[in-house]
Order: C-alpha cells, then structure tokens, then sequence
C-alpha cells in the first residue's frame, strides 16, 4: 500500500495529454512493472491519465486483470457478454457446441467495451439449459483475429467518446478445451465482475482525481479525503466480490466518493477549462448502472438480515 500511496502523493502530476488508445494503452503498460496488483495498478494508471475516459480505461482493465490473471497482461482484453436482450444470464444467446475435440461459438453481443481493440475477447456462451431451465453459462477466451470473429465498431457516446465499443459477430468460430474457462461463467465469472469493476473503475478515477487536484492545487483537506476513499476501495478490492458483506461496505465507499465529489465542485472552478469542460461532459458515466449497484447493496442487506436476496 505504501508504495502506491507514495506515487499518488508524490508523483509529479504533468503527464502529457493523449490522443488515442493506442497513446493510454502505452502509458498504461509503462505502470504495470511498477504495480503488479490490479488494485494499484488501477490507482496509478488513472493517475497517469489526462481525462475521465481513459481512467476508466485503466480500471476495466485492471478490473480484467483481477478476475482473469491467467491472460497475458501485455495484451488488450474485452469482456463481451451484453446481447439484444441486455446482460442477465437469461439474456445469454451465444451458444458454445461441442465440435470434434473442442467446441464451436456461435452468436451476437451487441455492446463490447473497448471492442474495436481488444485482441483478446472474453465471451460468455451458454451451454444451453439444465433441468431446472437456467442457463449453463461458460466463459471463453477467443483471440479477436480468428477466423469468424467479426467486430463492428459503434458510433462514439456522447460522453467518454475517447473510450470506443462494437459490436461482437461470432460464426462458427473453433474453439480449443483449454480455451473455455474452469467453473461457472455467471458465478465465477460474470457476477463478480459487476463488484471487481466497481472497485478498480473507481480506483482509476479516484487516481486521475487527485492528479487533477494536486495540479491545481485543490485544498488538502479535500485531496486527503480522495486519499481516504482509495484506502477504503483498495482494501474492499481484496476481498470476495460475492460476499455481501463486501456488497453492504462497497456500498458505503461509493457514498463516501459521491459526497467527496460534491464537495470537489468549487475547486473544479479553479481547473483549465479544457479538463474542466471533458469532465462535465463525462460525467454521467459515473452514475451509470446506478440501479443496478441499489439492488445488488439492498440484495446484501436482506441476506446479512437472513433473508434470501436476489442476483
């Protein structure tokens, strides 16, 4: 933890701006030597940042990297699971068939993160439906140049227009045993990202956050309260992300960094108008999945109650 405080405390907060993904994926492989663990990693990186976009970049990433250590960490990864029917396990149309030794891909996602250059694809497929009628999902690795694999890039949001996404055609694609991951892919896999993403997104922004304070000279009091709230995130990023204790504290950390982020709102007035103007426009992201994120925390509260809860 020392470590990564340091930087974040210390760092010269200059970094030139960037002008692509290719640009903050180069920075962000230049901070991977220095902070293995995807929780630091996520911190220093959205530091090294120049805009909201790329910080969250950086914490999907790191997100990936947490939940999927075994992939190379050189390499661009997206995880490909939202289809017409949105992202819910009963939603999952892409089917994985057994294929001579292997298997075969088939299917659609509509909405792929960071999809236009991603060269290694996390797809999740059902194996189709056990006797009780739920969806027997797997997750697969899929290297993004095979053959039937086609990405179509989308139109850029209107915020984080930096950060591109596609959609996702699979056509018979081959796919090796070794390929289809161990264990369940919604419980093992796809639930959990939900919380993993939450803590490493949030860890990129509350990095790039303080670099934009310290450049700016933004009150102390104001920068060790961000200091504060990534000591919180970082510990809970450790922890099991299907615990609802974990759920129940995570929950209090975003409300933490929501306050924290109200009281940023007079010293953002003392920021260039360029950054000031990309972060009022970026913004909403932040927000995004904010149903979600309610009922995975009253879901948490109901099981620590000895109720049943709910996904």
């Amino acid at each position: 933890m020392k470590d990564v405080l340091r930087f974040l405390l210390t760092e010269a907060p200059d970094s030139p701006s960037l002008d692509s993904v290719d640009a903050w994926w180069r920075r962000h492989l230049t901070v991977l030597p220095r902070f293995p663990l995807p929780a630091d990693l996520a911190l220093a990186s959205g530091f090294r940042t120049d805009r909201l976009g790329y910080a969250f970049a950086s914490g999907y990433h790191a997100a990936l990297r947490s939940l999927f250590p075994q992939l190379p960490a050189d390499r661009r990864v997206a995880l490909c699971a939202t289809e017409s029917g949105g992202g819910h396990p009963n939603a999952i149309g892409t089917t994985l068939t057994p294929s001579g030794a292997g298997w075969k891909l088939d299917g659609v996602k509509t909405y792929v993160t960071l999809g236009p250059y991603a060269e290694l694809l996390l797809v999740v497929a059902t194996e189709g439906r056990d006797a009780q009628g739920r969806n027997r999902l797997r997750m697969v690795v899929v290297d993004a140049k095979k053959p039937g694999v086609q990405v179509e890039p989308l139109p850029p949001l209107d915020f984080v227009p930096e950060v591109p996404h596609a959609a996702l055609r699979l056509e018979g694609v081959t796919v090796a045993p070794e390929d289809v991951l161990p264990g369940d892919g919604y419980t093992r896999y796809l639930r959990p990202f939900r919380t993993v993403e939450d803590c490493h997104v949030n860890l990129a922004v509350l990095g790039w956050l303080l670099k934009v304070g310290r450049r700016c000279g933004w009150p102390v009091t104001l920068r060790e309260e961000l200091v504060a709230v990534a000591v919180l995130m970082r510990a809970l990023s450790q922890e099991d992300p299907s615990d609802p204790g974990v759920h129940v504290a995570l929950g209090g950390a975003l409300a933490q960094l929501h306050r924290a982020m109200e009281r940023c709102e007079t010293a953002w007035e003392g920021v260039d108008v360029e950054t000031r103007e990309k972060w009022q426009r970026d913004r909403h992201l932040l927000d995004l999945a904010a149903k979600v994120r309610g009922k995975r925390l009253e879901s948490a509260r109901q099981k620590l109650a000895g109720g049943t809860g709910g996904d």
